[in-house]
């Protein structure tokens, strides 16, 4: 595979084998773009010819992904190709005759995570690592634990003691090294960067290692793919012969530190560098209200991202400083999309909406975008007629406590069959 690493802040490019993590003239906030030689993949791979694979994961896509071999590194899980509904609920509620909900609490360790992890196991088994690490709000944590493990490779993941009991959960369970770390995400990222230059380990932070958001953009790949395949999606006829595949008008994605939508960007950027789509959707950034800095950044008109002290429910995208946000806040620009802000309320609100309309069980962070699809329908922001992809971003398993402030009492009763019948459904 031909490709190189270009800095985002300056444009300098680097051989992939010179640099490892971000530019040397920028350091931690000099974050890496792969840049591709698209006629070598176009030589090598086609739509049709993915589309006929039988391999239904992210590796049906290994001929656009900075792997040497991925046959030989990809850790044993099936990470992606996760199902994409055509909603039969809230479509007709809000007066959109073409909304899909892509469910990615379906990868192995519930979140969309698990791409990113997959995609960087797989690099650190090509460079021949002998540990890797992650700071996390969990559940970056919890896909590199459950991807480490399928690839027998130690890891450390620190991760704010505060997490949700289920994700540090996850993160034991697979076998890792687990630092509760006494304070943030923020703090847990400082401690992680030092402790990885301190003891050489192979570090997987986010937008820090230009390969999360390789792993992430094969969320788009699906998604452009998906709406060709399935037979009840909208977009009839547009690449059946093999000549590419259909891209929506929006995508909903909640935003935290801004790599999922960085890397969903990335994908679409690839695809139509290719010609196989022929749009690139408008990237629609969702953020809660209380850790809002790529939202303030995008009103503001500016790339500058300031710090802000995020307090949300929504933990996964809570974040003081995002990461990735100079490219997240790039991504909504470039693609003529928006940012919106939602509330804890209409976030915890849109779990159980998610749940009995269409059959979704979403984490606060993953029924953001739902709530942030709401208020665009309601400003007036959307079309009746965009194709829309709302992406679901994690399982709601993973934040009991928040479901359960939102489900309702179960009904307590006496073992007897009057029992039941004192009560009508």
């Amino acid at each position: 595979m031909d490709y190189h690493l270009k800095c985002t802040l300056c444009g300098a490019e680097y051989d992939a084998k010179d640099v490892r993590y971000v530019c040397p003239k920028h350091g931690d906030d000099g974050i890496l773009d792969t840049i591709f030689d698209y006629k070598q993949i176009a030589g090598k791979t086609s739509p049709k010819k993915i589309s006929d694979s039988r391999d239904f994961s992210i590796w049906r896509y290994a001929e656009l992904l900075p792997l040497e071999d991925p046959s030989k590194s990809a850790p044993p899980l099936q990470v992606g190709w996760t199902p994409m509904y055509r909603s039969t609920t809230l479509g007709k509620q809000l007066g959109l005759s073409n909304l899909y909900f892509k469910d990615d609490g379906r990868n192995p360790t519930a979140s969309f995570k698990d791409r990113a992890s997959a995609v960087v196991v797989a690099k650190a088994r090509e460079l021949g690592v002998d540990i890797i690490t992650t700071a996390s709000t969990g559940n970056a944590g919890a896909a590199l634990a459950g991807l480490a493990a399928a690839a027998k490779m130690p890891a450390v993941i620190f991760v704010p003691e505060t997490a949700p009991q289920a994700k540090i959960a996850q993160l034991l369970i697979f076998g890792s090294r687990v630092m509760l770390v006494k304070g943030n995400y923020d703090q847990a990222v400082a401690l992680c960067l030092a402790a990885s230059k301190e003891f050489g380990w192979y570090c997987r932070n986010t937008a820090y290692n230009p390969y999360t958001v390789e792993g992430k953009k094969t969320a788009s790949f699906e998604i452009c793919e998906q709406l060709i395949l399935t037979p009840t999606l909208s977009l009839e006829g547009r690449g059946r012969k093999g000549e590419g595949w259909g891209a929506p008008d929006r995508i909903f994605v909640s935003v935290g530190d801004g790599n999922i939508i960085s890397g969903l960007w990335k994908g679409l950027r690839d695809l139509a560098a290719l010609g196989w789509i022929d749009k690139i959707p408008k990237l629609m950034g969702i953020q809660a209200e209380g850790s809002a800095a790529c939202y303030n950044a995008w009103k503001a008109g500016t790339e500058k991202i300031t710090a802000v002290n995020a307090v949300t429910v929504a933990d996964s995208i809570s974040a003081d400083i995002p990461l990735d946000g100079v490219r997240a806040v790039r991504a909504v620009r470039e693609t003529g999309g928006a940012y919106l802000t939602v509330s804890d309320d209409e976030i915890l609100a849109a779990i159980p909406e998610l749940a009995r309309g269409e059959a979704i069980f979403a984490e606060p962070a993953a029924s953001t975008a739902y709530a942030g699809l709401k208020k665009a329908v309601k400003q007036g922001l959307v079309k009746s007629d965009e194709t829309i992809v709302c992406m679901i971003t994690g399982n709601g398993l993973k934040d009991i406590k928040s479901a359960m402030q939102v489900a309702g009492e179960g009904i307590h009763i006496e073992p007897t069959l009057e029992a039941v019948k004192a009560f009508k459904l």
